[in-house]
């Protein structure tokens, strides 16, 4: 299966059949069908490593201030207890507890209603311990490959632009030093540059500003993390909307 990394913006972007949403619908269209779906979602972050292993997740509302269609939608998507253990059991490098109580929250829904919007393939996440820097967060990421070889596709979701202190919802043109982080990003994962985007947020003013918080940024190091040496990055919904990018990729997608 692909390794896929989504910027996913504004929930929104889940019910508005917007530019966003058609790339995401669009995709879907192109994988192969996955027996399941593994997500690392920026809206989960935890202390030490963890996994959803309901067998009926249900759908998380972590958000406010939106319309109440927002609020409506459900994503009934099984879980798979089956594979939050078989996730638990690859990674060696720390335990990671299975969670039984955690729903999908928006990372991981708001994406997943466009891409499968019958809800019929089985979907456990991931959480994000963000008190680790990126090295650690790629290294339990490499662990998790054999997982493309069962047919379970890696969603990572977050955005790798993100400073929410400075977007601003009147002017949505571009931010300068938000487009030149997203060309950067760009260029860097092009060249496979993974050990500078492992630091990313840390190099310097800028980045400071691209990477306030890391937890958007390091489910991209997920799907890097995953790629083959014969693989390319290919990019799709290449766009900066304020002090946010929505630029996405896949890797390893089939001619």
């Amino acid at each position: 299966m692909p390794a896929i990394f989504v910027g996913h913006g504004n929930p929104m972007n889940a019910i508005e059949r917007n530019e966003f949403h058609l790339g995401w619908e669009s995709l879907a269209h192109r994988l192969p069908r996955p027996q399941a779906i593994l997500c690392i979602s920026a809206h989960w972050e935890t202390q030490g490593a963890r996994v959803t292993a309901a067998s009926r997740p249900s759908t998380i509302h972590d958000f406010h201030g939106f319309p109440q269609a927002l609020f409506d939608v459900r994503y009934p998507a099984p879980g798979d207890p089956a594979l939050a253990a078989r996730v638990a059991g690859l990674v060696r490098s720390e335990t990671v507890r299975l969670d039984a109580e955690r729903g999908l929250d928006h990372g991981a829904w708001s994406v997943l209603i466009a891409m499968y919007p019958d809800a019929d393939i089985p979907v456990v996440q991931l959480g994000l311990d963000t008190g680790q820097p990126g090295t650690h967060h790629y290294a339990l990421a490499r662990q998790l490959a054999p997982l493309r070889d069962e047919n379970v596709l890696v969603l990572a979701s977050g955005n790798m632009v993100h400073n929410l202190r400075m977007f601003s919802f009147r002017d949505q043109q571009p931010q300068p030093w938000a487009e030149q982080c997203d060309i950067e990003l760009r260029r860097l994962i092009t060249e496979r540059r993974h050990d500078t985007l492992m630091e990313y947020g840390a190099r310097d003013a800028t980045t400071r500003l691209a990477v306030p918080t890391p937890e958007h940024y390091y489910p991209l190091l997920y799907a890097l993390a995953l790629q083959n040496t014969d693989e390319k990055a290919e990019f799709f919904n290449i766009r900066v909307v304020s002090a946010i990018s929505m630029t996405s990729l896949v890797i390893g997608i089939p001619a």
